[in-house]
């Protein structure tokens, strides 16, 4: 007579253990763990895919995502080329400054700035003491095909929007490149550029670097 086998003998040999979580599945908890109370701000020029990019690297940090530019329209009730128009730069730059402010205090989450947000000294120091800052680098050629699709930059809405961008990254690169962290934001599909933004700021956090800071 056979012996039927104890209930824990019984198991199907197509059975397996549910299998452990990726490497990127890790560095991205650890990476949303690591932020504590803080926001990933994403900073550079028109076209490096801010929106577009942070949107993705949200969704795989499971993290809300903003644009501030949106919110300033939304708060505004009018477009950003409409408040170039009606209220001239300066204006622009200082509801900029007071959204980015009040929204910094909503983390953790992505936050995209718009190009000129990192120029303002204050906005700077605000992001440093409340979120990580991360500059998606682009070459010129790139934001140049990409700014050309559109027409709602009032930056470009010179006779020669080629050597306006050109001037522009000439005297932002350098400002942006003091942000905590660059990521090249090139010509390949937006899962990579995200995968490459997640292992950044794994590297950044697992080092033990601005966590001082986080609640």
């Amino acid at each position: 007579m056979t012996a039927t086998p104890h209930l824990d003998e019984r198991r199907a040999p197509d059975v397996q253990e549910d299998a452990a979580p990726s490497a990127a599945a890790q560095h991205a908890a650890a990476v949303r763990s690591g932020l504590g109370r803080r926001s990933i701000v994403l900073i550079g020029m028109m076209g490096a895919g801010k929106t577009s990019i942070g949107r993705r690297l949200a969704q795989t940090l499971e993290l809300p995502f903003v644009d501030a530019d949106a919110e300033i329209e939304a708060r505004a009730g009018m477009t950003i080329p409409e408040l170039f128009e009606k209220h001239g730069e300066p204006y622009f730059r200082a509801g900029e400054a007071r959204v980015i402010a009040s929204l910094l205090a909503q983390g953790p989450q992505v936050l995209a700035t718009g190009g000129g947000a990192w120029m303002n000294p204050e906005t700077r120091q605000r992001i440093d003491e409340a979120g990580v800052s991360v500059w998606l680098k682009a070459e010129i050629d790139v934001l140049l095909r990409r700014v050309r699709k559109r027409n709602n930059r009032p930056l470009l809405a010179s006779g020669d929007p080629e050597a306006t961008l050109r001037a522009l990254v000439e005297t932002r690169y350098p400002v942006y490149a003091l942000a905590a962290l660059t990521v090249l934001s090139r010509d390949a599909p937006h899962d990579q550029v995200v995968a490459d933004l997640i292992e950044a700021l794994h590297a950044r956090l697992a080092a033990g670097a601005d966590l001082e800071n986080h609640a």
